[in-house]
Parts: structure tokens; C-alpha cells; sequence
């Protein structure tokens, strides 16, 4: 597929997922983790596709996935959850935005370091970073909703 389409493609789908998020929507098992699961799984195969990367570039690919999992991980923890209709409820804050501008920044700084130390742009595939990023948020917002005791939305009939 077109590197420029596949972006478009993505980019599409994270602006839905946060819209979405932003306005507020129930919580259930397979919408919390279908986008991160296929997300990190195109990254993943991006990286089998990628020709010619050395062992400098795949040495920053598992620290730059635990920085993208951690700062997700740090957003989930800024998302609202609440009961509603008996079930979990999840919607973006202010402080979310407040953390994706911060990872951003640090991602983009990180991006930076690698780039000086030679690390090929096919080792860096967004949409891994995007995927980690969105697995840890996912892995602490299920953690906090398993917590409350509340239980999670039912899942929605597929069309």
C-alpha cells in the first residue's frame, strides 16, 4: 500500500478515536484495544518489510516503544471514567490534551536523538509509535475501569 495512503488511512482513524473520546463514549474491551492491536501490528510488519536496517537502528526501536507505551500509559491515566446507564464511560480532559502536547514534545525530541545517531527513518515507523502509544493509555484505562468495579459497556453489535 502507498506510504502516503496508509498515513492518510491512520491519521483518519486517530482523529475519529479522539473525537470520539473527546465527546465521551462507553467503554468496552474491543474498541479500548482494536485501534492500538492493529496500529502497533502495521508497525510491526513495517519494521519485517524495512530493508537494510543495522542493529543501531533496532537497538532504538524497543526503547522508543517503551517511551511511546509509557507516556500513553501516563494520558490514560488523565482520562475521565464514569458510570453511566450502569456501564464504564471514558472521555478526554483537558489534562489528556495537556499530556499529548507533552508527549509530542518528547517523542518529537527523541525522534531528534535518533536521527542524529543515524537511526534509519524505516526503523521508526509512526505508525508502531502511534500503536504503543494508544497500547499503554488502553492498558491503564482498562486497569482503572477493571478497578472501579463498574462494569465495562457491552459490546456493540458489528454491522
Amino acid at each position: 500500500m502507498n506510504g502516503w495512503l496508509l498515513g492518510a488511512i491512520i491519521a483518519a482513524v486517530v482523529i475519529v478515536v479522539v473525537i470520539k473520546r473527546l465527546k465521551g463514549e462507553p467503554l468496552n474491551a474491543r474498541d479500548l484495544l482494536i485501534t492500538p492491536v492493529v496500529l502497533t501490528g502495521i508497525g510491526v510488519a513495517s519494521l519485517v518489510k524495512a530493508e537494510g536496517l543495522t542493529g543501531t537502528d533496532l537497538a532504538w526501536v524497543i526503547p522508543g516503544a517503551l517511551l511511546g507505551c509509557g507516556l500513553g500509559a501516563v494520558r490514560g491515566a488523565t482520562v475521565h471514567l464514569s458510570e453511566k446507564a450502569g456501564a464504564l464511560w471514558q472521555r478526554y480532559t483537558g489534562r489528556t490534551f495537556l499530556v499529548l502536547v507533552g508527549s509530542l514534545v518528547i517523542t518529537g525530541g527523541f525522534g531528534l536523538l535518533a536521527t542524529h545517531a543515524g537511526v534509519s527513518e524505516d526503523a521508526r515507523p509512526m505508525q508502531l509509535n502511534i500503536g504503543v502509544s494508544f497500547l499503554g493509555e488502553a492498558l491503564v484505562i482498562g486497569a482503572r475501569g477493571l478497578m472501579s468495579g463498574v462494569p465495562f459497556a457491552p459490546e456493540r453489535p458489528r454491522r
